[in-house]
C-alpha cells in the first residue's frame, strides 16, 4: 500500500478563547484554548448539546466565531472562507451525489479546482488503493453498503490533501460491528497519511481508542485536555470520572477526608483506608484540609471476597470471562467487574458480599465543588485549557 506524504510541513491548530454566541444570547461555546499539534489525532467528546460539533463547525468556517481567534498553519482564519482554508470534512451523513459513481465522487473537488484530469485521476486510484475501495470505483453510492460509504467520503477530502481532517461523528449512522471495523480502518488511515485529525464523537470508545489526546466538554465548556490514560485515570472532576469509563465509575457519597496523626485517611461507609505514599504527598503538598468528600472507584479496581464493606448482589451478569455484579451498598448503588477464573464467593442475585480496594485507586473529589483533590490544575483550568495537575515526585 503506498504512504502519502503530506505536501506541508506543519499543519498546527491554535484555539485561543474561542466562543460561539447564537442570537439571543445564547452562548454555545465559553473560552476553549486548545493547541492542537502537527500530526495529532484530537478527539472531542461529550453529550449532545457539549459544544463539540459547534467547536468543529467554527475551525471548518461552517459557524461565525463570536470571539477569541483561530489559527491553522499560522495563519489567523476568523474571516477567511471555508474553501480557502484548506481543510477537508467528514460528515456524519457522507453527503455523496448519489447520481456519481465513487471515481466522481472521490473526484469532484478536484474537478472544480480545474485540477488536470490526469492528476484527478492519479489521485483517486492512489486514494481508492490505501482505503480499498479500487473495485468500487464505478458504482454509484446507492449499491454500496455503509461502510463503504464512509470510506467513500473519506476519500473525498483524502484527495484534496488538506492540511487538517474534521471529521463529525462520522461512524454513528453505522450497527455496532460495523462501527468497530470502521474505527480500525481508520486508526490504520491515520498511520498511512500525515495529517492533523479533528474528530467529533459522543461514543467514549472512539475517543479512548482513536485520540493522542481528547477534549472533554460539558455545557459548552472544556472539562479536561489529556491523553486516555490520563482522562481515565486521572479525572479532574466528577463529570470526567463518570463519562469516562465502562461501565461507569461507582461514586460513594457522604465519604469524608481525614487527617490523623498527620497522615490522611478516606473513610468510606465508616471504614477507613490509609491513603498511599504518593496520595498523602500530594494532598500535603497542596495543603489540603479535611473535608467531605465522593469516593470514586472504577468497578473494575474493586476485590470481592475481601474488607469490611459490604454490598448486596441485585443483579448478576455472566459475561463469558467476566461478571458484572450489580450491587447495593447502603445508599450507594455499586457496580463490580470481577473475573470468573478462580472465582470462589457465591455472587448470586440476593447475596452478601465483602468487598475492599486498593488506596491508591481511591479517587477523591471534593463534595462542595466536584473537584479532584489530587488532580484538579486550578491554575491550568483558569489559565489555558484543563489538564491534570503534574508532579515533581
Amino acid at each position: 500500500m503506498p504512504r502519502r506524504q503530506s505536501k506541508r510541513n506543519m499543519s498546527e491548530v491554535i484555539m485561543k478563547g474561542l466562543k460561539k454566541v447564537y442570537d439571543g444570547g445564547v452562548t454555545a461555546v465559553h473560552d476553549v484554548n486548545l493547541h492542537i499539534r502537527d500530526k495529532e489525532f484530537i478527539v472531542l467528546v461529550g453529550p449532545s448539546g457539549c459544544g463539540k460539533s459547534t467547536t468543529l463547525r467554527m475551525v471548518a468556517g461552517l459557524e461565525d466565531i463570536s470571539g477569541g481567534e483561530l489559527y491553522i498553519d499560522g495563519k489567523l482564519v476568523n474571516d477567511v472562507e471555508p474553501k480557502d482554508r484548506d481543510i477537508a470534512m467528514v460528515f456524519q451523513s457522507y453527503a455523496l451525489y448519489p447520481h456519481m459513481t465513487v471515481r466522481d465522487n472521490l473526484g469532484f473537488a478536484l474537478k472544480l479546482k480545474k485540477v488536470p484530469k490526469e492528476e484527478i485521476e492519479k489521485k483517486v486510484e492512489d486514494v481508492a488503493e490505501i482505503l480499498a475501495i479500487t473495485q468500487y470505483l464505478d458504482r454509484k453510492p446507492k449499491a454500496l453498503s455503509g461502510g463503504q460509504r464512509q470510506r467513500v467520503a473519506i476519500g473525498r477530502a483524502m484527495v484534496r490533501d488538506p492540511k487538517v481532517f474534521l471529521m463529525d461523528e462520522p461512524l454513528s449512522n453505522l450497527d455496532a460491528k460495523l462501527r468497530n471495523q470502521m474505527r480500525a480502518e481508520i486508526i490504520k488511515l491515520r498511520q498511512r497519511i500525515n495529517t492533523t485529525f479533528m474528530y467529533v464523537t459522543h461514543d467514549q470508545t472512539e475517543a479512548m481508542t482513536l485520540g493522542d489526546r481528547i477534549v472533554i466538554m460539558k455545557d459548552g465548556y472544556v472539562n479536561q485536555i489529556g491523553t486516555p490514560q490520563e482522562v481515565f485515570g486521572k479525572p479532574v472532576n466528577l463529570f470526567v470520572a463518570g463519562f469516562i469509563g465502562m461501565p461507569v465509575m461507582n461514586f460513594f457519597d457522604g465519604c469524608k477526608l481525614l487527617l490523623e496523626g498527620g497522615k490522611y485517611y478516606a473513610q468510606i461507609r465508616g471504614v477507613k483506608f490509609e491513603l498511599s505514599d504518593f496520595q498523602q504527598k500530594a494532598l500535603k503538598q497542596n495543603g489540603q484540609q479535611p473535608c467531605d468528600i465522593v469516593a470514586g472507584i472504577r468497578p473494575q479496581h474493586i476485590n470481592v471476597g475481601e474488607g469490611e464493606l459490604t454490598a448486596t448482589i441485585e443483579v448478576s451478569e455472566m459475561l463469558g470471562s467476566e461478571y458484572n455484579l450489580h450491587a447495593r451498598s447502603g445508599d450507594d448503588e455499586v457496580v463490580m467487574v470481577i473475573p470468573t477464573v478462580g472465582l470462589s464467593e457465591d455472587v448470586s442475585m440476593g447475596s452478601k458480599v465483602h468487598f475492599s480496594t486498593q488506596p491508591e485507586l481511591i479517587q477523591l473529589f471534593d463534595k462542595a465543588s466536584g473537584n479532584n483533590l489530587i488532580w484538579y490544575d486550578k491554575e491550568s483550568a483558569e489559565a489555558d485549557a484543563p489538564v491534570c495537575r503534574n508532579y515533581d515526585f
